[in-house]
């Protein structure tokens, strides 16, 4: 083999061997640009997750509370519009304040971690408007007293006006009802009440 086709074979590896790793450096380069769109696409889908499942309108303590796990209070809530029960228990609704929440997928059981934390700062952590007139859904589908329907409050069977500013007591029974209900279908959503076992 002369020097010249020495020269010639030498040319060539050299010239397999760029395209070769030039060719492996285009692929490193796709590999890491599909790779940075992935993981900016679980970055963003990430935070939107977190956005819409973690909406917890009051932030920081409530007014007036005491210590954080101060206590462990229990009440059951039962809410009736138009005679269908209200699901607390859609992690829509599931532990949305450290000091008064549903939790472990319980819609039924209010839990109470700090004294003097109000039902109004509930439901404020779960996006829904309460008064004394109206229950409005996240939605803001709203249910207002009227000619019609009316919205009614019952603490331990006795019929409260609002219910934003009462402190659960452990075992309380709190009944939110909407519609044109008599006095029967109201005993009946009591012993409903009643029969659930707070956890």
């Amino acid at each position: 083999m002369g020097k010249k086709e020495r020269e010639e074979r030498e040319q060539e590896r050299e010239t397999f061997y760029e395209k070769h790793q030039k060719q492996q450096f285009k692929y490193k380069a796709i590999g890491i640009g599909v790779l940075a769109g992935i993981v900016a696409v679980l970055v963003v889908s990430s935070y939107n997750f977190y956005e819409l499942s973690s909406h917890v309108v009051p932030q920081g303590m409530p007014p007036g509370a005491g210590a954080l796990g101060g206590i462990n209070t229990h009440a059951g809530l039962l809410t009736m519009i138009y005679g269908q029960q209200f699901d607390y228990s859609s992690p829509a609704y599931q532990v949305k304040s450290r000091y008064i929440d549903f939790e472990k997928g319980d819609g039924q059981t209010v839990h109470i971690h700090a004294s003097n934390v109000t039902m109004g700062f509930l439901f404020d952590s779960l996006n829904i408007g309460l008064t004394d007139k109206c229950f409005t859904f996240p939605d803001k589908r709203s249910f207002c007293t009227d000619d019609k329907y009316s919205l009614k409050f019952f603490i331990n069977h006795h019929q409260v006006q609002d219910l934003r500013n009462y402190v659960a007591k452990d075992n309380d029974r709190i009944l939110i009802s909407y519609g044109n209900e008599n006095a029967t279908q109201i005993t009946s959503q009591l012993a409903k009440l009643d029969s659930f076992t707070l956890s």
